[in-house]
């Protein structure tokens, strides 16, 4: 007899429901959220389990890659889809969940989501680690301007990269600010250090690679938005056409149809944010800053002038919303 196995994971204790093919609960109980005490529960009460139904989450990649490993037909179930359908249920319980999950899979109405290999998640930590310190830097930057000017020590513009010696020159005319400011600049040098080590990580995987170096010949693509899409994409074969890449990446309107409405609005931003603005930045940097003529370059500024005669023609803004999503869809090619 066939069966369905749902697993609702938390960081301690797991709750399994195993069904029968009829929908009927075969076993209902908890494990530890260890790779071997799920997988030997599995195997216990569901030999024959033909989809095993896991969420995206913290442990995932681990617990997929280990069930995998033992010959589970284990599925990793995208989190949005899966919230929608359990939250139809009155009570909100692990157990509820892990029987919900086991429904889906036996169902099939359930959408799958790409578990990333180690290689792609080594990247990915990097380049999550290096804009978190970017972020930090920003927000250290940002407090310095504001103090240097409550002080009255700097009264005039801040911005551009020549703050940090104006401030330090600050620092001699008010020994307030100076204790102020002196362990935020430590802190800054440390975290502008740290962002280099990053990078040069980062700029190793690249020289290891061809796939990020031929995606690196495109203009406007450097070894970040390089490395950023490769991550994400990872295998290109888990997509049936390359225009499916664009909505998986959030470059699609969003559209809304209901009876006599129908809109379309800006891009949905589903996806990876990261990576979707390293596309975005690459875009503009192609129709900005470059200045070679290339065949990407010209449709891109074509594309643009049609969007200006649209605009000056009387458009809607829902319909200039549909228009710049389908132009940042096509990016995704790049």
């Amino acid at each position: 007899m066939t069966s369905y196995v749902g697993l609702d994971v938390s960081l301690a204790e797991t709750s399994v429901c195993v069904l029968n093919s009829d929908g009927k609960v075969r076993y209902e109980g908890k494990a530890k959220s260890l790779p071997d005490d799920l997988v030997a529960c599995i195997r216990q009460h569901a030999a024959d389990a033909e989809r095993v139904a896991i969420e995206t989450g913290q442990t995932t990649a681990l617990l997929f890659k280990a069930m995998k490993t033992a010959g589970i037909p284990v599925v990793c179930l995208e989190t949005r889809h899966a919230h929608k359908v359990l939250s139809a249920r009155r009570n909100k319980t692990d157990r509820n969940d892990a029987r919900g999950l086991a429904d889906l899979v036996r169902v099939g109405w359930y959408r799958e989501a790409w578990v990333r290999g180690a290689s792609a998640h080594a990247i990915r930590s990097l380049l999550l680690a290096r804009r978190m310190l970017l972020v930090t830097r920003r927000t250290l930057e940002n407090t310095l301007r504001g103090a240097v000017k409550r002080f009255g020590l700097i009264i005039t513009k801040t911005a551009g990269g020549t703050f940090t010696r104006r401030a330090v020159a600050a620092m001699e005319l008010d020994p307030a600010y100076a204790a102020f400011a002196q362990p935020i600049l430590a802190v800054l040098e440390t975290v502008a250090a740290q962002i280099r080590v990053y990078e040069r990580q980062l700029q190793s995987v690249v020289r290891g690679n061809a796939t990020i170096a031929r995606l690196m010949t495109v203009p406007g693509i450097g070894y970040l938005s390089a490395l950023a899409f490769y991550s994400t994409i990872e295998d290109p074969a888990r997509f049936k056409r390359s225009d499916d890449v664009g909505p998986y990446l959030g470059l699609t309107p969003r559209t809304h149809q209901s009876g006599e409405v129908d809109w379309s609005g800006r891009i949905t931003k589903t996806g990876d944010n990261m990576t979707r603005a390293y596309l975005f930045e690459a875009a503009n940097v192609i129709l900005t800053r470059v200045t070679k003529p290339t065949p990407l370059r010209a449709w891109g500024a074509t594309a643009q002038r049609a969007q200006r005669n649209e605009e000056g023609s009387g458009r809607s803004g829902a319909q200039t919303g549909s228009h710049d999503a389908c132009h940042l869809e096509r990016w995704h090619r790049i």
